[in-house]
């Protein structure tokens, strides 16, 4: 997509919320509420059909519920309802536990409330008369009881261990008498985009139900006291996790995905909504246990060949996983050929190095380990040194259900907690959402950014979003940029063998930008300065030359000093302090 910005913006105090509508997809919708809601375990997530902590000879295997009548206070006191706000929620896998709200208006509000079930006159409607997709909708939520009318509010069903034998349970909470309300105290602040994580107990909802006594089903007859035994358990049983100001997307992972390995729990990474949908690996779900071995064998120096270092050693996470060098040395004091890239939302890379030789993560993190240039070891001489440590054969046994090392599961392990390192809260990020704000030379850097540069129809601008646009600030998989490069320095060429591909090289996100210098393939360049001086004119011509930057004069764009330091403080606002100071993997913020 093309973004043009009039030389003349109309609107000036609306310049940042144009500019992230076109950027970062915010629509003006993008006040958007969701209501997520977390099964628990105690304080451990849910996993269905394993023991519960709490009650450990008891397993779920079913948790749908429909939710009504989203509500929001106000901090005079007085609520903002949706009459006509329904949702279907289930912990089955494939479906989904967020209940998507509306866009809430500017103020404060101090707490959040919603019912579980559907008020008398809902409840009884046709069914039939709810279209495809709507939360009512008896092939959406598999909850109606076409036998008897109405609708299971709450349906909780599994097995429990009984006299040396696995009995079922069948809780289906239901009727007038068991609509259920929950009001939760909360403060946060509308008008930007909202996530309310609010958790679900379900040791608190079976807190003082005997199976033996009271019975192993419930279809919320009238007078079942069960049912009403329950009713008050599942309103108790909500806690507010957290508010978040941002949206997140579910984490797609490919269909028909292998099983996770006994014994593991998932592990959900907090991905923005603003950035693309993108798949995790099929047959590598991530798991704590897999991401927490990944972490490990990251920082582990046996690695190389005289056990000096790791894989941290050329990727510091105070510099968002670059290397502050020109050029990474290896174990044995090599210098190497080129800059350390930066590790960061590498989910959605299809190519690693700066030359695309590695068309997987999986494939990338095993090769640095063998050159001979960098850490100069043998697989062999790695699987051998981890298994004579107990930890690390422990380790394994946690991430993998047996406590085998091979480096197919090394390179597995790596690429699980590479693909938890994501970064999405900059300040820029932040200013989108309305909860922050840029300064006046960031915003004028940010209109430069995204403006094309064309005096003939009165653009000027820095065109820099061709290669680095959208969300994660890199559009365009492999460019010349305009280097003067060594007669051996072919990028991408060495791979394909194609001269179309000469001088071309892997196109790093912008994000955290300030803090991976020095730049390019082989860090030429110290400073953010020197990178906009290349751009702004120093660019030499060359037949695959990147088109955006042929198109422009021979000159250059010629930039002045002001556009220069407006751009570079723009540039600045794309730090993430928060992912190069927290030393544990993004995790979802549910």
């Amino acid at each position: 997509m093309s973004l043009r910005l009039p030389a003349r913006f109309p609107r000036p105090e609306l310049l940042l919320v144009w500019l992230a509508i076109m950027l970062l997809g915010t629509e003006s919708h993008g006040q958007a509420f969701r209501l997520q809601i977390l099964p628990k375990d105690g304080n451990e997530e849910l996993i269905l059909n394993q023991p519960l902590h709490g009650k450990p000879a008891v397993k779920v295997l079913r948790l749908d519920f429909l939710l009504s009548g989203l509500a929001l206070r106000k901090k005079d006191g007085s609520w903002a309802e949706s009459r006509d706000w329904f949702a279907f929620l289930s912990a089955a896998p494939g479906k989904s536990m967020t209940a998507e709200g509306w866009g809430t208006p500017e103020g404060e509000y101090t707490a959040l409330r919603f019912r579980i079930g559907l008020d008398e006159a809902t409840n009884k409607a046709d069914p039939s008369t709810f279209p495809p997709g709507h939360a009512l909708n008896p092939q959406v939520n598999g909850l109606h009881w076409g036998w008897l009318g109405g609708y299971i509010f709450l349906a909780l069903e599994g097995r429990w261990q009984h006299k040396d034998k696995a009995d079922g349970f069948s809780f289906h909470v239901a009727n007038a008498p068991q609509l259920m309300t929950v009001e939760l105290p909360v403060e946060f602040s509308g008008g930007r985009p909202l996530t309310l994580a609010v958790e679900f107990d379900l040791n608190r909802v079976l807190e003082g139900v005997d199976f033996a006594k009271d019975g192993t089903s419930t279809h919320s007859r009238e007078g079942d006291p069960l049912a009403a035994k329950l009713k008050r358990n599942i309103e108790q049983a909500f806690r507010v996790r957290g508010v978040n100001y941002d949206v997140y997307q579910a984490p797609a992972f490919a269909e028909a995905a292998a099983p996770a390995p006994p014994g593991t729990h998932p592990f959900k990474p907090a991905l923005t909504q603003r950035f693309p949908q993108v798949k995790f690996p099929q047959d590598n779900p991530l798991t704590r246990e897999g991401v927490a071995l990944g972490r490990r064998l990251f920082h582990d120096a046996r690695l190389s060949i005289n056990n000096t270092q790791s894989c941290a050693s050329c990727h510091d996470q105070t510099r968002a996983f670059a290397d502050a060098r020109r050029f990474s040395l290896g174990a044995e004091g090599q210098t190497g050929s080129r800059n350390a890239m930066p590790l960061f939302n590498l989910a959605w890379s299809q190519a690693f190095f700066w030359d695309g030789r590695a068309p997987t993560l999986r494939q990338q993190v095993l090769m640095p380990i063998q050159d001979h240039q960098e850490m100069n070891e043998t697989l062999e001489n790695i699987v051998t040194k981890l298994r004579k440590d107990e930890e690390s054969v422990q380790a394994f046994a946690q991430a993998f259900g047996s406590p085998k090392i091979t480096p197919d599961r090394i390179a597995l392990a790596l690429e699980q907690f590479l693909l938890t390192l994501i970064s999405q809260e900059s300040r820029f990020d932040q200013a989108a959402r309305k909860v922050a704000e840029l300064t006046e030379s960031e915003k004028r850097g940010l209109q430069l950014f995204v403006t094309e540069f064309d005096p003939k129809r009165g653009l000027r601008g820095a065109d820099c979003f061709h290669c680095h646009g959208g969300t994660l600030f890199v559009s365009q998989a492999f460019a010349n940029n305009g280097l003067e490069l060594a007669v051996e320095d072919t990028g991408l060429m060495k791979v394909t063998q194609n001269e179309a591909d000469r001088g071309k090289f892997k196109v790093p996100s912008l994000r955290n930008i300030a803090l991976t210098a020095p730049y390019m393939h082989d860090g030429r360049f110290s400073t953010l300065e020197e990178v906009v001086e290349h751009y702004s004119g120093d660019v030499r011509r060359s037949a695959t030359l990147d088109p955006n930057l042929a198109k422009h004069p021979e000159a250059g764009i010629q930039l002045t000093a002001e556009e220069k330091a407006d751009l570079v403080a723009f540039l600045k606002s794309l730090t993430d302090e928060s992912f190069v100071q927290n030393a544990v993997p993004n995790t979802a913020k549910r």
